[in-house]
């Protein structure tokens, strides 16, 4: 980075401009610190990124992954993990502490990152307490959603155990498309339908994917 103009270095851009102003590759670069020989570390950064397809991948990378990646050392892999838990934690803390719809953002960046970029279809609960605050997000089904694979009676038996006043469901779409199908919509119907029964609400359904999440209950299909 030496090579760079001192107001592209991204150390430097970020102080004078703050976080916002750097691209991906640079934020990575900052945690990064060193390239490799004929490798500077931004364009080790653009390569790790590249590799595990953005940052939604570079969130759920495995260890096995990062290590295949020449230029990651024991060093910067525990730094990269450690960094991405840190996030993870932060969001689960803002949940478990306020309201979940004071911060309706963090809701849906919570699933993006656990369950945004996985490469299977899977479906979460968060249970909600009195206060609507996070009690837990529980990963409950896989494969693809359907009245058959989803099966009501077992989210309702969670929601009895972890003493929930409120869910919120949520599933990941792999293709990226966010727009929900007729089967989503008959399950999120038939969900509500048996939650009710034991006065627990469905506040929203959330299709999450690496580019975005759509909300059900802005969609007014709720």
């Amino acid at each position: 980075m030496k090579d760079l103009p001192v107001a592209l270095r991204p150390r430097e851009k970020l102080m004078a401009m703050g976080p916002q102003a750097l691209a991906d590759a640079e934020l990575l670069a900052l945690l990064l610190r060193t390239g490799l020989q004929g490798l500077g570390v931004l364009q080790l950064a653009e390569k790790v990124l590249t590799e595990l397809g953005g940052l939604a991948g570079l969130l759920h990378a495995q260890p096995a992954q990062l290590q295949a990646i020449r230029g990651l050392g024991p060093a910067k892999r525990s730094e990269l993990i450690a960094v991405m838990e840190l996030a993870r934690r932060a969001l689960n803390r803002t949940l478990s502490e306020q309201p979940v719809f004071n911060s309706p953002q963090a809701v849906k960046d919570y699933l993006r990152m656990n369950i945004g970029a996985l490469p299977h279809e899977v479906f979460a609960v968060l249970f909600l307490d009195a206060q609507q605050k996070l009690i837990a997000c529980e990963e409950m089904f896989r494969g693809s959603l359907t009245q058959t694979s989803v099966y009501p009676r077992e989210v309702v038996k969670r929601a009895l155990a972890l003493n929930a006043a409120s869910v919120i469901l949520a599933h990941n779409h792999p293709s990226g498309v966010l727009e929900p199908s007729r089967a989503d919509e008959l399950l999120t119907q038939t969900l509500k339908s048996s939650l009710q029964l034991i006065d627990v609400r469905v506040l929203d359904h959330l299709v999450v994917s690496t580019g975005g999440a759509l909300s059900f209950a802005e969609r007014g299909l709720l």
